[in-house]
């Protein structure tokens, strides 16, 4: 059993900033300011450009700002945290003051710490607060949001993966009580792409409903990302209908958020799939 009542309200809030997922998708939209993208090949790394693509993101409906300093596609190098803060914390600092609030892309409690002090609002963790011990505790002490993320550190094809995904949601919404994090400060990413065959992927995207039955709000993570290369052969660039694709099946499965690069066309997206389904 979860350790955290569900939230009763669909309003995600982070630092005091609540976000209204109740009948509308949230939009994040991603700023990777790492020279070594998968995506975008470092379109972000150098800050003018970091910051002109954050406005333009925000400018195209965005609803969240992800920001992160560390690639995590398969093969990335580690980075050490002192290099991650060097390319995160003038973005932080220099976007604090935008109308939408900042999360931080981090594995590491202390990256997370001082983005948060410099301005952020939310922590995006790829181990779902179950990697570095820190997480949860920092994260409780800013009162910020919190995307716990499914991840495995070997794949194995045998595992149930959906099982797995939500023992593990389990576990990491442990580990927040534990830290005081309140349960409306939480949501939940299946982690498509992360630790998992082609067909573990497909599954979880094809058990989204099943992966709320927790309660708590689903953030969908699939864009321009090697599963839809596996589907229809595509560079990242040219997987933006296969990314549409994914995130209105997820829409249409209740996620509250999707994590995207292309904001705009999501944005046209999302509003056109919820009308639709309103009008059910």
């Amino acid at each position: 059993m979860a350790a955290l009542t569900p939230p009763t309200q669909r309003l995600l809030d982070a630092r005091g900033r609540r976000l209204d997922y109740a009948g509308r998708t949230l939009v994040m939209g991603i700023l990777n300011v790492t020279p070594d993208s998968f995506s975008d090949g470092g379109r972000s790394a150098a800050l003018d450009d970091a910051l002109a693509n954050a406005h333009r993101l925000v400018a195209e409906g965005a609803d969240i700002l992800d920001i992160g300093g560390e690639s995590t596609r398969p093969g990335h190098t580690p980075v050490p945290a002192e290099e991650e803060l060097r390319r995160v914390l003038p973005a932080v600092e220099a976007l604090a003051g935008l109308p939408v609030p900042l999360s931080i892309d981090t594995q590491k409690a202390v990256v997370a710490d001082a983005a948060l002090k410099a301005g952020a609002s939310l922590v995006n963790d790829i181990w779902g607060l179950m990697g570095d011990p820190e997480m949860a505790r920092v994260a409780a002490a800013y009162d910020a949001g919190v995307v716990a993320m499914h991840n495995r550190a070997r794949v194995d094809p045998e595992v149930d993966i959906v099982a797995d995904i939500l023992a593990f949601f389990e576990q990491s919404l442990e580990r927040a009580a534990r830290a005081g994090i309140r349960s409306d400060r939480i949501s939940l990413d299946p982690g498509i792409g992360f630790g998992k065959t082609f067909e573990q992927n497909l599954k979880a995207l094809a058990s989204l409903a099943e992966l709320g039955s927790l309660g708590f709000p689903i953030l969908l993570g699939t864009s321009r990302k090697s599963l839809i290369g596996k589907v229809i052969e595509a560079t990242p660039a040219e997987r933006l209908p296969g990314t549409i694709a994914s995130n209105v099946l997820g829409i249409r499965a209740g996620c509250a958020i999707i994590r995207v690069h292309d904001v705009a066309a999501h944005v046209q997206a999302a509003r056109v799939t919820e009308a639709i389904l309103h009008a059910s």
